[in-house]
């Protein structure tokens, strides 16, 4: 059970594993674009280019679909980046459910752990397979793969780390679970303040406040980069930031100004550092690098 890419990666080791994928259930096709023709999930395509039966409800307590589930007679399900199922789904199989998540439970339970854990300007980070249970994200660990996070990485680049990383870590826990080699372990229970939590990103959390110190402006920067970026005004527009340097100075201007020589670079000023712009997109424009996006601008 899985949607975007980051899950076709955990489908595609348990192909290449041999395991027999009796079903694939995924979102089902969405208008996007502006013809808003419909689009399927990266997901669904992997299944159908191999193949497998695949599912697509709309609501997963429709009994037309958990009928076709129950037929399937799974041993196990395996759920990467989808979303919240009932108990009639997840305890369906005999062997239960397992779930593979992007971060190191019981820290970044959530939507959104990989862009949260870069934002924060973690060092660590890892993916994580459990078992699941009523609440989000809270389920009997079974195993846990760490890595180091640059302090130069983009979400993006974390993001396709652990992509791999979980795939590799999914065929170890199943065959760990058929060899009755791993003891499912209570997830630690820290004090609900020192939780670090990763809930859904919307817009407003993009927006920088230059108003803190240049480390915290420049890992917003990269944890949301290359989607769903982070984002500041710019001559009373909007301008998303894919990628950006800090520079620690002593700022001769006020935050979240900027200064320019209007053709190689620009920077904004937070309160102990410059964030130097290097790729970019102004609304109503293309994404382009900072030398191209200047000769087009004339910056007040």
């Amino acid at each position: 059970m899985g949607t975007p890419d980051f899950a076709v990666a955990s489908l595609d080791a348990l192909v290449q594993e041999g395991c027999q994928v009796v079903g694939v259930v995924t979102a089902p096709d969405k208008p996007a674009g502006r013809g808003l023709k419909l689009q399927e999930s990266a997901v669904k395509t992997y299944a159908v280019e191999k193949g497998l039966h695949l599912l697509q409800p709309l609501k997963l307590k429709d009994p037309a679909f958990l009928e076709s589930l129950a037929a399937l007679k799974a041993d196990i399900q395996v759920v990467v980046a989808f979303r919240m199922l009932p108990e009639v789904v997840w305890n369906m199989p005999p062997m239960g459910t397992i779930n593979v998540h992007g971060s190191l439970l019981p820290n970044y339970r959530g939507a959104a752990p990989i862009n949260w854990a870069v934002i924060n300007g973690e060092k660590e980070t890892g993916v994580t397979t459990f078992k699941l249970q009523h609440a989000i994200d809270t389920g009997n660990i079974l195993l846990q793969d760490k890595t180091r996070i640059d302090e130069n990485a983009t979400a993006g680049q974390v993001y396709e780390d652990l992509m791999y990383r979980g795939a590799k870590l999914l065929v170890k826990t199943l065959e760990g679970l058929v060899a009755g080699d791993i003891k499912e372990q209570e997830q630690a229970h820290l004090d609900p303040g020192d939780l670090k939590h990763a809930p859904k990103i919307f817009k407003e959390d993009g927006k920088i406040d230059w108003n803190q110190p240049i480390d915290k402006v420049y890992n917003l920067v990269r944890g949301l980069s290359p989607y769903p970026t982070a984002w500041t005004f710019l001559n009373d527009k909007s301008i998303k930031i894919f990628r950006a340097e800090k520079e620690y100075a002593n700022t001769n201007i006020a935050a979240g100004h900027f200064f320019t020589d209007g053709k190689t670079f620009l920077k904004i000023a937070a309160t102990d550092g410059y964030l130097k712009l290097l790729d970019v997109q102004m609304e109503g424009k293309k994404r382009m690098d900072i030398e191209s996006f200047l000769r087009g601008v004339k910056l007040i």
